[in-house]
């Protein structure tokens, strides 16, 4: 076994595919095959169950991507330090964050880190549907709300509200909605989270929490979708207000129900369970960690031209 097997192992999981990770590394698919074919032959397992459409890690697969990720880490890390030095940061660095937090907030921390280490890389994935960290070789990922992987290693970073807001055209043509019940009354914008469509919103009523179920002609995957429609008077929206700070300073949006807010979910960094991360990650992951941490969970205060059309870019 070799470092350059575990590298095409991984490659062929994030890939999806051994033609596809052949591709990338210049090799056939026959050769890709006899090579995942012999490193399953070294630990006598079956690493990956493989269809005509589609591959899947087997409990033994999905321990190798973890000891394999581990154990490049390390070298990718020793090697750094010999070339360039023990405080010479180089390499790249994959992240995913949501699509609306990731614009406004992410992007500037990546920026200011890129300038500050010149031979650092960043692949940024933003998406608001679920990211398999370990399967796509992602090094952290930010997140909002509760964890469906219990198995990830997690960085706080505080407490994120959602609000429910809409554009003064909309209340101005509608109605403003005063108690929780109104929404049956208005086009409220969903979001989708894979299948599942979030149309049912938290409130606190009667100091109990309480789902209230909305409808609406729009849905989508994308915050910024999201956003954009809310502020074009298409409909109320249930946002991260990080999304929408901006906004409500400029009064481009206007918080509705205040008095029913449901509380908080979490905003935190999560990453793989491994027990080595290159520093050029450690060091992301603290800039990030610096940047949105002394907020306490509410967005930093709006800058004047840095609201809407310009984040939305």
């Amino acid at each position: 076994m070799t470092f350059d097997q575990l590298s095409l192992f991984l490659r062929i999981v994030e890939k999806g595919g051994l033609a596809a990770a052949g591709r990338e590394m210049g090799l056939s698919p026959a050769s890709v095959s006899e090579r995942l074919a012999a490193l399953e032959r070294h630990y006598g397992a079956t690493l990956l169950t493989r269809t005509t459409r589609a591959l899947s890690l087997t409990d033994e697969g999905r321990v190798l991507v973890e000891g394999a990720r581990r154990l490049l880490a390390e070298a990718d890390e020793l090697e750094a330090r010999i070339r360039h030095g023990a405080d010479k940061v180089s390499g790249l660095v994959r992240l995913t964050a949501p699509e609306d937090l990731g614009r406004r907030c992410i992007v500037p921390i990546v920026g200011a880190f890129l300038d500050r280490h010149p031979d650092v890389a960043i692949d940024l994935h933003l998406t608001d549907g679920y990211v398999d960290l370990v399967g796509q070789g992602i090094d952290f990922a930010v997140r909002q709300g509760v964890l469906a992987d219990s198995s990830l290693k997690v960085r706080s970073l505080g407490e994120n509200r959602r609000i429910v807001c809409a554009a003064p055209s909309y209340l101005a043509a509608r109605g403003t909605p005063l108690h929780p019940d109104d929404l049956a009354d208005h086009d409220c914008i969903l979001m989708r989270f894979g299948q599942t469509v979030d149309h049912e919103w938290p409130f606190r009523i009667d100091d109990d929490v309480r789902r209230v179920l909305v409808r609406g002609r729009r849905i989508a995957n994308d915050g910024g979708l999201v956003r954009q429609w809310c502020r074009e008077g298409r409909g109320i929206a249930f946002k991260s207000l990080w999304d929408v700070t901006a906004d409500i300073a400029e009064g481009t949006l206007v918080e509705l129900l205040a008095d029913f807010s449901a509380g908080q979910t979490a905003l935190q960094i999560v990453y793989p369970p491994a027990a080595v991360q290159p520093r050029r990650v450690r060091l992301l992951i603290e800039a990030i960690a610096t940047a949105l941490s002394p907020y306490g969970g509410r967005p930093p205060p709006a800058r004047a031209g840095a609201g809407g059309d310009q984040a939305d870019g």
